[in-house]
């Protein structure tokens, strides 16, 4: 793993499937990982903590790594419950509504892409996120 923030390919490709599916997303390189947007505003954001870095992500998440972490948004009572501090989930202090989990090779695919749906969806224009099919239960 390196500083710049790569993650293993099985774990983005599970990031990855998740987000393709939803309508007008890209996927860019970040300032370290990848993240995903629905046109400026991104929804997900997955990177690897190594050697305390970078560090305001160790600090956020508790670990000098290595490890890999997903950002999302939350809302409403799903918010609260997930940033209450219980494993895999933390909470970055730089967005309110703003969500972390540790990602590794135990994590469930079907948990991640329910998770970055409602994030895409609370930041998706209203048309966009009407054409959301969500992940099956």
């Amino acid at each position: 793993m390196s500083a710049r923030g790569d993650v293993p390919p099985e774990l983005l490709a599970m990031v990855r499937a998740a987000c393709a599916v939803l309508p007008e997303v890209h996927e860019e390189d970040a300032w370290v990982g990848v993240r995903w947007r629905i046109r400026t505003r991104t929804f997900a954001h997955v990177l690897t903590i190594d050697d305390g870095r970078p560090p305001a992500y160790a600090r956020a998440s508790g670990t000098d790594g290595p490890a890999v972490v997903l950002t999302f948004r939350a809302g409403g009572d799903e918010l609260t419950a997930l940033r209450s501090g219980a494993a895999p989930f933390f909470a970055p202090p730089w967005r309110p509504d703003e969500v972390g989990m540790f990602l590794d090779g135990r994590t469930d695919p079907r948990e991640v892409a329910e998770l970055v749906t409602e994030s895409y969806c609370l930041l998706a224009p209203k048309r966009l996120a009407a054409e959301v099919v969500r992940p099956p239960d």
